[in-house]
């Protein structure tokens, strides 16, 4: 971000709760870095202001805006167009908005397996165990699938999402190499199963996110293995409880910061046609941070 004048472009990040994120540092350092005048905000923004926030945006020609929880499935409905990965997916993170319609597309999956790569483990070949029917888990089943992760057992409550999820899980098994298995997350036993068979168990829900950092979707340590790698999509706290267990049990955990650097990285370029200086991002705002 430069010095903003009558011409720059608004983004921003529509969520709740966003003051926490790393989000505008991210953006604003990248807009500086290639000369874009553009300006990346948060706006608090609960699942049912979501559409009264989206026409304001829309009202003030804003270029476009990322969402994150609990916004991506509402901010899906309210597109007048989606690319093929939100479509499959039913969620929504990056929005582009040309001259007002608003085009939706979903980073999270990308974000996702980058994040993987970038911890440096290799999960394609073998199976995952993912927590979540959300959003930010429907993306990385998607992506995990399409780019040869083995099998994914999905775990998730039986809720508003369930039958979204088992719809996803038919369509994968018939689309894709990938053989997925829907299970309820409340069979601990079966979850103690799976997790005992898989390369990698990734939290995709919002369970010990900033200000509940004393949960965890796990809390029994004798579910993990030495030999599994333990992520979470959460990056506040930097270590969860989650991974705080796992790490005792002497697994590897990584969290969700390259995730955020990577489907961000996508955001940026479908905004500005622009690639996102990553390595000076990493730098600056992910180093340090780890």
């Amino acid at each position: 971000m430069g010095r903003m004048n009558g011409y720059t472009k608004l983004t921003g990040l529509l969520g709740h709760p966003v003051a926490h994120s790393i989000s505008p540092l991210m953006h604003n350092e990248a807009f500086k870095i290639t000369n874009k005048n553009y300006v990346y905000l948060c706006f608090d923004a609960k699942e049912e202001e979501l559409e009264q926030k989206v026409e304001a945006l829309k009202q003030l020609g804003a270029r476009g805006w990322n969402c994150t929880m609990p916004d991506k499935i509402r901010m899906y409905e309210l597109c007048d167009f989606l690319s093929p990965a939100a479509e499959l997916i039913g969620a929504v993170n990056t929005v582009v908005n040309e001259e007002g319609k608003l085009y939706g597309y979903n980073t999270d999956g990308v974000g996702y397996m980058m994040s993987v790569q970038e911890a440096g483990f290799q999960i394609i070949g073998k199976k995952m165990t993912l927590i979540g029917a959300g959003g930010a888990a429907m993306a990385i089943l998607v992506q995990a699938a399409l780019d040869g992760v083995k099998e994914v057992s999905l775990f998730c409550r039986h809720g508003k999402s369930w039958n979204h999820a088992q719809e996803m899980t038919q369509r994968l098994n018939k689309e894709t190499n990938c053989k997925v298995r829907l299970f309820d997350l409340a069979n601990k036993e079966l979850l103690k199963k799976e997790i005992s068979e898989s390369a990698i168990l990734t939290n995709a829900t919002n369970v010990g996110m900033a200000p509940n950092e004393d949960q965890s979707i796990i809390e029994d340590p004798t579910m993990f293995h030495a030999q599994l790698v333990v992520s979470d999509v959460i990056y506040n706290p930097r270590e969860t409880k989650l991974m705080k267990l796992a790490k005792e049990a002497g697994c590897p955990t990584f969290n969700g910061l390259y995730m955020l650097l990577y489907q961000g990285a996508e955001a940026f370029r479908l905004w500005t046609g622009t690639d996102m200086p990553v390595a000076h991002i990493k730098e600056k705002y992910f180093r340090e941070k780890e």
